[in-house]
């Protein structure tokens, strides 16, 4: 019996994964920023506010742009 063929790498199925790790990652830097504002770790409170910023960006701007970016058919 042979052993079955490796999968043909899908793009779709790549950009899919990167998608979701920009996003996972701004969840962590917003959760990271709202605990160095909640006094939680002991950081400058600008530093919390810039990971909530950088966060939200990672979670609501970049994945548009990257879909944009990877659009098929153009």
């Amino acid at each position: 019996m042979t052993p079955p063929e490796p999968a043909a790498h899908d793009p779709a199925k790549a950009r899919f994964l990167i998608i979701q790790a920009v996003r996972l990652s701004g969840v962590v830097m917003g959760v990271l920023g709202a605990l160095i504002l909640g006094e939680i770790l002991p950081l400058p409170r600008f530093a919390g506010y810039a990971l909530l910023v950088f966060g939200a960006i990672d979670i609501f701007i970049l994945p548009l742009f990257l879909t944009r970016r990877w659009r098929s058919g153009e």
